[in-house]
Protein backbone atom coordinates (compact mmCIF):
# COMPACT_ATOMS: atom_id res chain seq x y z
CA UNK A 1 0.00 0.00 0.00
CA UNK A 2 1.34 3.60 -0.42
CA UNK A 3 2.12 5.73 2.37
CA UNK A 4 -0.59 6.83 3.75
CA UNK A 5 -1.54 10.73 3.81
CA UNK A 6 -2.55 12.57 7.19
CA UNK A 7 -4.01 15.70 5.61
CA UNK A 8 -6.18 15.96 2.68
CA UNK A 9 -7.07 19.67 0.82
CA UNK A 10 -10.11 20.29 -1.15
CA UNK A 11 -8.82 19.54 -4.36
CA UNK A 12 -8.04 16.31 -2.92
CA UNK A 13 -10.97 15.97 -1.51
CA UNK A 14 -13.00 16.16 -4.71
CA UNK A 15 -11.36 13.79 -6.16
CA UNK A 16 -11.92 11.19 -3.79
CA UNK A 17 -16.00 12.28 -4.75
CA UNK A 18 -15.37 11.85 -8.32
CA UNK A 19 -13.47 8.86 -8.36
CA UNK A 20 -12.68 6.91 -4.58
CA UNK A 21 -10.17 7.71 -2.64
CA UNK A 22 -8.43 4.42 -3.67
CA UNK A 23 -9.97 4.16 -7.44
CA UNK A 24 -12.89 2.81 -8.63
CA UNK A 25 -14.76 0.55 -6.34
CA UNK A 26 -13.95 2.45 -2.78
CA UNK A 27 -15.80 4.88 -1.31
CA UNK A 28 -16.27 7.98 -2.55
CA UNK A 29 -17.20 11.29 -0.94
CA UNK A 30 -20.24 13.44 -1.48
CA UNK A 31 -19.06 16.31 -4.15
CA UNK A 32 -20.93 19.76 -3.90
CA UNK A 33 -22.85 20.88 -2.42
CA UNK A 34 -23.02 18.03 -0.14
CA UNK A 35 -19.42 17.68 0.72
CA UNK A 36 -19.80 19.39 4.17
CA UNK A 37 -15.76 20.10 4.57
CA UNK A 38 -12.93 21.70 2.79
CA UNK A 39 -10.23 19.79 4.40
CA UNK A 40 -9.00 17.11 6.62
CA UNK A 41 -6.35 18.52 8.32
CA UNK A 42 -6.00 15.36 10.77
CA UNK A 43 -5.98 11.80 9.93
CA UNK A 44 -4.45 8.91 11.94
CA UNK A 45 -5.19 5.05 12.69
CA UNK A 46 -3.87 5.43 16.41
CA UNK A 47 -4.39 8.70 17.79
CA UNK A 48 -7.70 10.06 19.59
CA UNK A 49 -9.57 9.02 22.14
CA UNK A 50 -9.07 5.39 22.02
CA UNK A 51 -6.07 4.96 20.40
CA UNK A 52 -7.89 3.67 17.45
CA UNK A 53 -7.42 6.62 15.03
CA UNK A 54 -8.85 10.04 15.00
CA UNK A 55 -9.76 12.34 12.27
CA UNK A 56 -10.01 16.17 11.83
CA UNK A 57 -11.42 18.20 8.94
CA UNK A 58 -12.47 21.82 8.15
CA UNK A 59 -15.44 23.96 6.58
CA UNK A 60 -15.13 27.92 5.77
CA UNK A 61 -18.40 29.18 6.50
CA UNK A 62 -19.47 32.23 4.35
CA UNK A 63 -23.38 33.84 3.59
CA UNK A 64 -23.15 32.42 0.01
CA UNK A 65 -23.50 28.74 1.10
CA UNK A 66 -26.31 26.80 -0.53
CA UNK A 67 -28.39 26.37 2.57
CA UNK A 68 -28.45 29.51 4.04
CA UNK A 69 -30.94 30.44 1.36
CA UNK A 70 -33.11 27.83 2.10
CA UNK A 71 -33.38 26.76 5.90
CA UNK A 72 -35.26 29.51 6.86
CA UNK A 73 -35.77 32.53 4.37
CA UNK A 74 -34.88 35.50 6.66
CA UNK A 75 -33.33 33.06 9.55
CA UNK A 76 -30.81 31.63 8.12
CA UNK A 77 -29.09 28.25 9.40
CA UNK A 78 -27.26 25.44 8.44
CA UNK A 79 -29.10 22.22 9.01
CA UNK A 80 -28.65 20.33 12.09
CA UNK A 81 -28.47 17.36 9.37
CA UNK A 82 -25.73 18.65 7.29
CA UNK A 83 -23.55 18.65 10.39
CA UNK A 84 -24.18 15.03 11.51
CA UNK A 85 -23.84 14.09 7.91
CA UNK A 86 -20.22 15.61 7.81
CA UNK A 87 -19.14 13.41 10.85
CA UNK A 88 -20.95 10.29 9.47
CA UNK A 89 -18.87 11.59 5.81
CA UNK A 90 -15.84 11.37 7.66
CA UNK A 91 -16.14 8.32 9.08
CA UNK A 92 -16.63 6.88 6.00
CA UNK A 93 -13.49 8.69 4.91
CA UNK A 94 -11.70 7.21 7.80
CA UNK A 95 -12.65 3.25 7.04
CA UNK A 96 -11.59 4.15 3.05
CA UNK A 97 -8.26 5.63 4.01
CA UNK A 98 -7.48 2.70 6.32
CA UNK A 99 -7.33 0.40 3.16
CA UNK A 100 -10.77 -0.88 3.31
CA UNK A 101 -12.89 -1.26 0.06
CA UNK A 102 -16.60 -0.79 -0.05
CA UNK A 103 -18.95 2.44 -0.85
CA UNK A 104 -20.15 3.74 2.25
CA UNK A 105 -23.71 3.92 4.23
CA UNK A 106 -24.73 6.46 7.38
CA UNK A 107 -26.27 3.50 10.05
CA UNK A 108 -26.54 5.53 12.79
CA UNK A 109 -25.99 6.96 16.22
CA UNK A 110 -26.98 6.43 19.71
CA UNK A 111 -27.13 10.15 21.03
CA UNK A 112 -26.82 13.54 18.99
CA UNK A 113 -27.28 16.62 20.80
CA UNK A 114 -27.37 20.57 19.38
CA UNK A 115 -26.37 23.27 21.95
CA UNK A 116 -25.85 25.73 19.46
CA UNK A 117 -26.02 26.74 15.54
CA UNK A 118 -24.30 27.89 12.25
CA UNK A 119 -25.11 31.28 11.01
CA UNK A 120 -24.08 33.14 8.01
CA UNK A 121 -21.89 35.45 10.56
CA UNK A 122 -19.64 32.67 10.81
CA UNK A 123 -16.29 31.91 9.86
CA UNK A 124 -15.56 28.32 10.40
CA UNK A 125 -16.97 24.98 11.38
CA UNK A 126 -14.51 22.19 12.88
CA UNK A 127 -14.73 18.14 13.15
CA UNK A 128 -13.39 16.13 15.67
CA UNK A 129 -13.62 11.98 15.60
CA UNK A 130 -11.99 9.52 17.65
CA UNK A 131 -12.70 6.34 16.24
CA UNK A 132 -13.76 3.59 19.22
CA UNK A 133 -14.08 0.47 16.63
CA UNK A 134 -13.65 -0.78 13.53
CA UNK A 135 -14.77 -3.84 12.32
CA UNK A 136 -13.77 -6.02 9.25
CA UNK A 137 -15.35 -9.14 8.37
CA UNK A 138 -17.82 -9.71 8.25
CA UNK A 139 -19.03 -6.14 8.05
CA UNK A 140 -17.15 -3.43 7.37
CA UNK A 141 -17.74 -0.78 10.11
CA UNK A 142 -16.48 2.29 12.16
CA UNK A 143 -17.64 3.54 14.89
CA UNK A 144 -16.60 6.59 15.98
CA UNK A 145 -17.31 9.81 18.51
CA UNK A 146 -17.99 13.12 16.94
CA UNK A 147 -17.88 16.48 18.35
CA UNK A 148 -18.30 20.11 15.61
CA UNK A 149 -17.20 23.35 16.68
CA UNK A 150 -18.66 26.79 14.98
CA UNK A 151 -15.33 29.22 15.62
CA UNK A 152 -14.01 27.41 18.20
CA UNK A 153 -17.65 26.38 20.78
CA UNK A 154 -18.87 23.07 20.52
CA UNK A 155 -22.10 22.89 18.91
CA UNK A 156 -22.84 19.24 18.33
CA UNK A 157 -21.81 15.88 19.85
CA UNK A 158 -22.31 12.41 19.05
CA UNK A 159 -21.68 9.29 20.39
CA UNK A 160 -21.51 6.01 18.82
CA UNK A 161 -21.66 7.35 15.05
CA UNK A 162 -21.89 3.71 12.76
CA UNK A 163 -20.80 4.07 8.98
CA UNK A 164 -20.28 1.11 7.28
CA UNK A 165 -18.63 -0.08 4.02
CA UNK A 166 -20.41 -2.37 1.12
CA UNK A 167 -19.95 -4.00 -1.62
CA UNK A 168 -21.76 -3.46 -5.02
CA UNK A 169 -23.83 -7.01 -4.52
CA UNK A 170 -24.76 -5.89 -0.43
CA UNK A 171 -26.09 -2.62 -1.76
CA UNK A 172 -28.18 -4.65 -4.51
CA UNK A 173 -29.26 -6.64 -1.75
CA UNK A 174 -30.42 -3.68 0.32
CA UNK A 175 -27.59 -3.61 2.48
CA UNK A 176 -28.04 -6.90 3.79
CA UNK A 177 -25.33 -8.46 6.39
Amino acid sequence: MAEMKNSFNREELLECGYNGLRGPGTAQLPVPPMLMFDRVTVINDDGGAFGKGRIEAELDINPDLWFFDCHFPGDPVMPGCLGLDALWQLIGFFLTWAGNPGHGRALGAKDVKFSGMVVPQAKLVSYEIDIRRMMRRPLILGVGNGIMKVDGRKIYEAKDLRVGLFSAEQLAAGMSF
